[in-house]
């Protein structure tokens, strides 16, 4: 599995992209999609929530379990990706393309990311 470089990671398994504008793009990455196994069910905070870094704001349901979804950053919710919400496999099968999450108006500088690099070495422990 390959963790695209100029993203960051959350020890719980969610990427952020870098802010454009303040905001910035959030999913789980393909380490935590291939754990999960099959999602079938996608719940995402409404737009206006807000969140706060590590605390959940979601949940992903798949075949094999139900697993919160965390927000690696505070912010306000600008966006969801309703194509996941409609279909939930593509979290499977693009999560780092079409199968992100929501956008966040990202309030304070995210803490405790880790970069690709970090990521692939903390999941391969």
């Amino acid at each position: 599995m390959s963790n695209p470089e100029q993203l960051r990671y959350s020890k719980e398994h969610e990427w952020l992209s870098a802010a454009e504008d303040g905001v910035s793009t959030v999913g789980i990455t393909e380490h935590a999609a291939s754990a999960l196994g099959d999602v079938v069910f996608v719940q995402l905070p409404e737009v206006g929530d807000a969140v706060t870094a590590g605390e959940s704001c979601g949940e992903l349901e798949s075949t094999k379990s139900v697993s919160d979804l965390f927000a690696p950053v505070d912010g306000e919710i600008t966006e969801v990706n309703q194509s996941v919400v409609d279909d939930p496999s593509l979290v499977n099968s693009e999560p780092f393309a079409g199968g992100w999450l929501f956008k966040v108006k990202v309030t304070g500088e995210p803490e405790d990311l880790l970069s690709a690099a970090e990521y692939t070495a903390f999941t391969a422990g």
